[in-house]
């Protein structure tokens, strides 16, 4: 991956009449790596986004794309990069075939080229039968994946999804994450938001979590995993008389809080090793325990820790 930034935004401000929406943001987007802007309904990600990509004017602040000033040299910028979600206006009543080949002669693209280019894209998205039908008939992840082929037109090295697989079914969002993959592979940078913390564990690379306007944090997914702490032991203790002796044997064995519902105990674990002497001092003492496991801390985990009741 790159050192180099494709993209730079600095004390980014953005106001809706008295209520601050976008609070002085400010990250680097490295080339080749997939970046996720990760937040709550509400957070901000899409406003900054839609800064971002100049189709909406911050009220401070700078974006540069590849070096160049988002405001100052607003339309050499906008060269530099695809964005999906903006085709919402196409004619419904044409096929994706004929829009493949009007946004690609709108693009400078020849005849032959565009043709090229149709076919190439139908079959990358998987549109090929689909291709002659009018879009009305299209299903919302047909159209989803319309749009990404419509911004990919121009193989730009920059691509900004904005919530890319909301409503899809999950053998089309592997499909979109197969392809953002393919993407990254032959050399692009992309900048996702999305409110699947799944989706941003599996495809980023670099996170922004954004709540309430604010960059509240930032790092790999497993950085901000391990911030929140390691794995937790989960089990059920089978008599109810001694779930009080189980937490007072294992105060004595880890650091950081036990917690109980009911019968069951979550026990955290700041490494894996500590796993045998935790079961050998529960053999030990006689207390018998069933439904074991061990669970790593996921994004979600991190997302609630950052964002929920924070204001």
């Amino acid at each position: 991956m790159s050192t180099k930034n494709a993209i730079e935004v600095s004390h980014l401000t953005k106001r809706f009449g008295q209520k601050t929406v976008v609070d002085d943001i400010s990250f680097n987007v490295r080339q080749g790596e997939v970046f996720g802007l990760l937040g709550p309904n509400g957070a901000g990600k899409t406003t900054t986004l839609r800064m971002m990509t100049t189709l909406l004017k911050a009220d401070a602040g700078q974006v540069t794309i590849f070096g160049h000033d988002t405001v100052k040299e607003g339309r050499l910028a906008r060269s530099m990069f695809g964005l999906t979600g903006q085709y919402a206006s196409v004619d419904e009543d044409i096929s994706a075939r004929e829009n493949l080949m009007i946004f690609s002669r709108l693009n400078g693209l020849s005849r032959t080229a565009a043709k090229q280019r149709t076919t190439e894209l139908l079959a990358e998205f998987s549109l090929e039968e689909s291709a002659d039908k009018a879009l009305k008939n299209f299903s919302g992840g047909m159209r989803r994946r319309l749009d990404l082929a419509v911004s990919l037109i121009t193989r730009p090295t920059l691509i900004f999804l904005d919530e890319p697989t909301t409503g899809l079914d999950p053998r089309t969002r592997a499909q979109m994450w197969t392809t953002i993959r393919q993407l990254v592979k032959q050399g692009s940078t992309i900048v996702l938001t999305t409110q699947y913390l799944e989706e941003a564990d599996q495809l980023a690379d670099n996170l922004a979590i954004i709540d309430h306007g604010k960059l509240v944090k930032m790092g790999t997914p497993a950085e901000l995993k391990e911030q929140i702490g390691g794995a937790r032991l989960a089990f059920t203790v089978s008599q109810e008389d001694q779930v009080q002796p189980a937490v007072q044997l294992l105060t004595g064995q880890v650091t950081g809080v036990i917690q109980q519902t009911g019968q069951q105990l979550s026990v955290p674990l700041k490494q894996i090793t500590q796993l045998p002497p935790i079961l050998a001092a529960l053999k030990q003492a006689q207390i018998m325990i069933s439904h074991l496991s061990v669970k790593e801390p996921s994004l979600d985990d991190v997302f609630m820790n950052l964002t929920v009741g924070k204001n």
